[in-house]
């Protein structure tokens, strides 16, 4: 028999406004802990330097968090003009300094080239994977990985302030795009380096940003709680935490979705592909969100099988 998980069940996604300094993995663990969450997960880590939004998925929902690590971003971005650092930003060593002789519309030139479709190598200092091991476990030994140009999207680069050596800006791209090698190659087309200075994440998807709450904010809520029931911590006891979660289909909003009736709804819970009217009409491999007609809860990611069928891809187990 295996071992009882301990924590709640509880089921959502939080919009985290990650501080200064603070690690996402340390983050998740403070949420789960506030949460008294028996499972918990991130979706795509935010660099101590970096603060901003951060979904931190609880219970059920980290069976989604793919789909959010998927999504595009929106960032706010300060650049340091005239020096380029070994990590991109200002925890790296510096490698080379240069005068800055750079115009407005040097600056707006060059920013141009970046936008739409491009190419980017990524950091040394990320956290792809080689042989196992992060990136960044490599370059701290010296240890330079040969690495593929990716294919990211630059939706939209605004340029909000320019003051002498330093830039604003407002970035708003594509998932596997990392602001510090942006950063470091438009130094590079200006001639003077750059690095990352400041980073704020401000959107992830479109998830209201009128949402998220910082870590202070929650630690007294959680005091409250714990003030109040010194040793009762049940779903009730946590409910006003339990209402600032998004619903964990918030995810998969993007997708088209289906309900399927009583009989359907067992297959799908027990891992077997449903017959669906209309399901013919998608392309096979087509990912749907899948719904209850009786109860209307949400049951998981399905996709549409060979025999334009919907099987189940991630479902969803409610205790």
């Amino acid at each position: 028999m295996g071992r009882k998980r301990k924590g709640r069940a509880i089921n959502g996604i939080l919009l985290l406004n990650k501080g200064l300094g603070l690690s996402s993995n340390h983050a998740l663990q403070q949420v789960k802990r506030m949460f008294n969450a028996a499972k918990a997960g991130h979706t795509g880590a935010l660099d101590p330097l970096a603060t901003g939004m951060l979904p931190i998925c609880l219970g059920e929902a980290t069976k989604f968090s793919q789909f959010l690590l998927d999504t595009d971003k929106t960032y706010q971005v300060t650049a340091k003009l005239g020096v380029r650092t070994t990590t991109s930003d200002a925890d790296g060593e510096v490698v080379e300094t240069h005068p800055v002789n750079v115009s407005q519309l040097q600056l707006i030139a060059a920013c141009e080239q970046f936008k739409g479709p491009i190419k980017q190598v990524p950091s040394m200092f990320s956290a792809l994977k080689h042989q196992g091991k992060p990136l960044y476990f490599y370059a701290r030994q010296g240890i330079e990985i040969p690495r593929e140009a990716r294919d990211i999207t630059i939706f939209s680069l605004s340029i909000d302030r320019f003051e002498e050596d330093e830039v604003d800006m407002t970035v708003h791209s594509s998932k596997g795009t990392y602001i510090r090698s942006l950063v470091d190659d438009l130094g590079q087309v200006l001639g003077c380096g750059a690095y990352v200075s400041k980073l704020h994440r401000t959107q992830v998807t479109d998830y209201p940003v009128e949402k998220m709450i910082t870590m202070e904010s929650l630690q007294a809520l959680r005091n409250e709680i714990d003030n109040e029931t010194a040793d009762l911590l049940d779903d009730e006891t946590f409910s006003v935490m339990d209402q600032l979660l998004m619903p964990m289909d918030s995810a998969v909003k993007t997708l088209d979705s289906v309900e399927i009736d009583q009989i359907a709804e067992s297959f799908f819970r027990n891992g077997n592909p449903v017959n669906y009217i209309g399901s013919a009409e998608y392309p096979e491999d087509s990912l749907i969100r899948v719904y209850s007609k009786d109860s209307g809860l949400f049951l998981g990611v399905g996709f549409i099988d060979t025999d334009a069928k919907i099987a189940p891809k991630r479902s969803v187990v409610y205790s």
